[in-house]
């Protein structure tokens, strides 16, 4: 693919960049990504993906807006009130970048659709507002062999971590092999969360996101970055691979998809 000359401009501060140049930025034009959620970090890493040019952006979300969204999830502003957010989403990168190809999917992933779905991308964000999700979507692409950058936030914390699959390296069950269990983790909408803090790491989503498709410096794989809004620090847990995981490991139970019960978080 070649770029246009108002692409050359638009994109002209990443072509500067001699890690990403014109080649980069053409790439960028031919990646593929999937999108679950487009609540508070699917806002960010929504927007700066479809800044950045990448050419083709899946969105998953079975939700409509609400007002209470509207304290973090930027995508979408008081007018879209009721309407889907895929829907509302899809205008939001028609207004920022009308290049970028939204494919939009106004329901939840389960155990019939997810495999298929994930395998038309190359890379996955999961920004969901829900650990059965979360599982499903982490079992979907190990299956289906693409990499996940997952990411979640409560009150005024946020963790991020990338999954390559690839062998000897951790999934999301390598860390939590099963999802907590209904109430034990209090939602968003009990516990709260400060706005930004979704900014913050669906940013850092987006970013791990393009470094991927441009294969630049190290991604977040076999790590657990932790944010803490409150004492303004980052930190990074190093994470291995369990020969015990039910996903990955020696002996495997999971061998198909399925959805389990389990607890909320936000998105």
């Amino acid at each position: 693919m070649t770029l246009r000359e108002d692409q050359i401009l638009r994109y002209s501060r990443h072509i500067l960049l001699p890690e990403v140049g014109g080649i980069g930025q053409e790439r960028l034009a031919r990646a593929r990504v999937l999108c679950v959620g487009a609540g508070g970090l699917g806002s960010p890493a929504i927007l700066y993906l479809a800044a950045a040019g990448v050419g083709r952006l899946g969105i998953v979300d079975g939700d409509a807006v609400d007002l209470t969204n509207l304290q973090r999830q930027v995508l979408h502003g008081t007018p879209d009130v009721g309407v889907p957010k895929v829907e509302s989403a899809a205008r939001a990168v028609a207004r920022l970048n009308p290049d970028v190809q939204v494919d939009g999917y106004p329901f939840r992933l389960d155990a019939g659709n997810a495999r298929e779905l994930i395998g038309r991308y190359e890379l996955v964000l999961d920004g969901s507002d829900n650990f059965p999700t979360r599982f499903l979507v982490n079992d979907a692409c190990y299956f289906a062999g693409v990499p996940l950058v997952s990411a979640c936030v409560l009150r005024f914390s946020g963790y991020l971590s990338t999954f390559s699959y690839a062998p000897g390296t951790p999934c999301y069950r390598c860390l939590y092999p099963a999802p907590p269990p209904v109430g034990s983790v209090p939602s968003c909408s009990e516990a709260g969360i400060l706005g930004a803090i979704a900014g913050v790491m669906g940013t850092l989503q987006a970013s791990e996101a393009l470094k991927w498709l441009l294969e630049l410096g190290e991604p977040a794989v076999g790590k657990l970055v932790t944010y803490d809004a409150l004492k303004t620090r980052f930190d990074t847990k190093f994470l291995r691979r369990d020969p015990a995981c039910p996903l990955c490991g020696q002996a495997p139970s999971i061998t198909e998809l399925r959805m389990a019960e389990g607890a909320w978080c936000e998105g």
